[in-house]
């Protein structure tokens, strides 16, 4: 994490001060197109892998929308924001009196982020439509991300989707919209981002000051995300996924020593990150194993390996929720594999 910003990766800049988006010019199409038809559905699911940009374009698609309040006068495209108008100061500051945030609080007892945005959270997007109602202005919600919602959240999303203010707009992100409640996602027109490039990854990176060119590795390890790419780079990434699949490559547990010695690792303090990236690394790999099995004909192989990996993301889930131990949770996270 750096800065100010809770969660926010270092290396990272936030999306509300971003002003560049690399690998996703058909979208931005897509938003400036629909937008300018004024037929545009009132909630958008922008869905896919995460740290590909969706938050980005959240931001500069309401940037563009509070720029061009009339539909039928803006233009084709959307272009970069500048971040000393007006609109794009109160953005970047929070400050908007048209844009909502809405994503996961910090616990004011231990200063981390929690788990889950809260039922809290989303009784503040009632009060930002109730306040703004009158203005005639277009009113933005950005939920980043919607599957961290718990259900109390979540059903209360849903009924402001059911009955939309005026003149307003959702902007739903998701990185696993099959998580999702069908009803929430029954009211959204879905839009899916690709992972990027390796080339647009590259410039991704380039634009956060990172040199061009990075190692053929972390490109591949990234899986076309910005943000596993500053988790390889500056959080020991590429170290825990070469430790990870050296032990999968054994193929049991009988020698538990890298094991125990990568558990221990993980949950060292200031390793929440890391911790992050495991998690999100071991049921990636899964994933990609059961899609290898499938294609190589292995059928119960494959429906094994996919049931795993929801094991292991359920796994990962419960002990977020109700902070066990890390070392334990990776422990089990490889019997869970090897069983």
């Amino acid at each position: 994490m750096t800065g100010d910003v809770p969660g926010l990766l270092e290396g990272a800049i936030p999306p509300e001060n971003n002003t560049a988006l690399f690998g996703h010019d058909a979208a931005q199409e897509f938003l400036a197109g629909a937008y300018r038809s004024g037929r545009m559905h009132h909630a958008i699911l922008i869905e896919g892998a995460e740290g590909i940009g969706k938050a980005t374009l959240a931001y500069r698609f309401a940037h563009h929308v509070l720029s061009y309040p009339d539909p039928l006068s803006a233009p084709e495209r959307i272009a970069d924001p500048d971040p000393n108008d007006s609109i794009g100061r109160q953005m970047a500051s929070g400050a908007s009196h048209n844009v909502l945030h809405l994503a996961r609080p910090v616990d004011e007892k231990t200063g981390k982020v929690k788990s889950v945005i809260t039922v809290d959270e989303v009784r503040r997007a009632g009060k930002f439509f109730n306040q703004t109602s009158g203005t005639g202005n277009w009113r933005i919600a950005i939920i980043d991300p919607a599957d961290d919602l718990n259900r109390n959240a979540a059903n209360a999303i849903l009924k402001i989707l059911e009955e939309p203010p005026k003149r307003s707009l959702f902007l739903v992100l998701s990185h696993t919209p099959g998580r999702l409640l069908p009803t929430i996602r029954s009211r959204c027109l879905s839009l899916r981002l690709q992972p990027l490039s390796p080339a647009d990854l590259d410039r991704a990176l380039a634009h956060l000051g990172a040199a061009s060119g990075e190692s053929d590795s972390i490109i591949a390890l990234s899986e076309g995300s910005v943000a596993r790419a500053l988790m390889l780079r500056n959080y020991g990434g590429v170290d825990i996924a070469e430790a990870f699949v050296d032990i999968i490559e054994r193929g049991s547990l009988s020698n538990r020593e890298p094991i125990y010695k990568l558990a221990e690792t993980l949950a060292a303090r200031d390793r929440d990150v890391a911790y992050q990236f495991f998690t999100e690394l071991a049921v990636d790999r899964v994933q990609a194993m059961a899609r290898d099995a499938g294609i190589m004909g292995d059928l119960m192989e494959a429906d094994r390996l996919a049931r795993l990996s929801t094991v292991l993301k359920d796994h990962f889930a419960t002990a977020a929720a109700y902070n066990l131990d890390r070392k334990q949770t990776v422990l089990h996270a490889f019997t869970l594999f090897f069983g």
